[in-house]
């Protein structure tokens, strides 16, 4: 049994038991209608024989469905006979903001993936990001972590990585992207990346690759597609189900295509808030100079639309969604060819 005496958060699952095994975290949440209430986190554990541990994540942010579900549908459909070692599935786990279809938990107003490595003793984010950190983390030696923009934006269907130091870790990790078989593999320099999940599982030098897989608040039917392929490509890579991963694309081309965001010129940002026009959809090519959108103010009459521009050549990655943007908001993400030596530049 796993050690969760430092957490407030309770499990009664034996991590190391052979077969399959569905249960909830309990993380306690005292409310005016329930002093002595929880919040139940549905986790799956399978294992058979020996190899390697692949963590599975979805709803870390709650308004991002892709990812849950095709993790939930692979939970509901894995047999451990299938499998050589463990594998832990967690489809929601920021239940809250799951149930409340949006990125921040209702509970506290924080964004989970912004609270780690957490705090036993905090709110209730950073209770569970502690647990994260602490008890879940240390049983995996691969973590894939299923996102997409949410009501935030809308992306191009890709697998995303931090760029390593090591080269050994920065192989594993692209060569994991690689196998997962999205269109797209991200390797980025994100602008507030040091109390995310991802971060957490790199510092315990774990095998870390994240997914942005649609977005604008809906159901992308091509994201589902490639999340379910790519979640079972990942434990065919390591070996933990038969066959060799499938990674060919819908336009022909037989792998995926590594990308990175390199530095700051790549983000394209609201100078005002407004109504954002896009320009673009994510997948196009763009250029330095071009029109990203254009930000209306409807309610006045006579303000004319301010005109964002792209600030780097590359492919758009992420697009602004909802409509209505603040001042400060990132309206696009370019992306460009992956090219280890000008990434090492740092």
């Amino acid at each position: 049994m796993v050690d969760t005496s430092a957490s407030r958060i309770r499990c009664d699952l034996d991590f190391d038991k052979a077969g399959r095994q569905a249960s909830y975290l309990r993380a306690p949440l005292s409310r005016n209608t329930s002093g002595w209430g929880v919040v139940q986190i549905p986790v799956y554990v399978f294992k058979n024989g020996s190899g390697p541990t692949v963590l599975l994540t979805g709803g870390v942010h709650g308004d991002e469905y892709e990812g849950p579900i095709a993790i939930s549908r692979l939970a509901q459909t894995l047999k451990p006979e299938e499998i050589q070692g463990r594998v832990i599935i967690m489809p929601a786990v920021n239940v809250p903001a799951v149930m409340n279809d949006t990125r921040l938990s209702p509970v506290d107003n924080r964004d989970m993936n912004r609270c780690f490595p957490g705090d036993p003793r905090g709110t209730f984010s950073e209770m569970l990001a502690h647990f994260m950190d602490s008890v879940i983390l240390p049983l995996a030696d691969v973590s894939v972590d299923l996102h997409t923009a949410g009501h935030s934006g809308d992306s191009a269907p890709s697998t995303n990585m931090h760029y390593l130091p090591d080269p050994e870790m920065r192989k594993k990790t692209m060569d994991t992207a690689a196998a997962f078989g999205a269109p797209f593999n991200t390797v980025f320099w994100g602008v507030d990346e040091g109390a995310t999940f991802t971060s957490c599982v790199e510092r315990r030098g774990i095998i870390s690759i994240g997914t942005e897989l649609g977005g604008w608040g809906r159901v992308h039917v091509e994201g589902v597609r490639v999340a379910e392929r790519g979640v079972r490509n990942v434990l065919k890579h390591f070996g933990l189900m038969e066959g060799s991963p499938d990674t060919r694309q819908r336009d022909g081309t037989p792998a995926t295509r590594h990308m990175m965001v390199k530095n700051a010129s790549c983000y394209s940002f609201a100078p005002r808030g407004g109504l954002f026009e896009p320009r673009n959809v994510v997948g196009d090519v763009v250029k330095a100079g071009e029109t990203c959108g254009f930000l209306h103010f409807i309610e006045d009459v006579d303000t004319p639309p301010i005109e964002v521009k792209y600030n780097a050549d590359g492919i758009l990655w992420m697009s602004a969604g909802p409509g209505r943007v603040q001042r400060g908001d990132c309206v696009g993400v370019a992306m460009q060819d992956y090219d280890d030596e000008i990434a090492a530049q740092g």
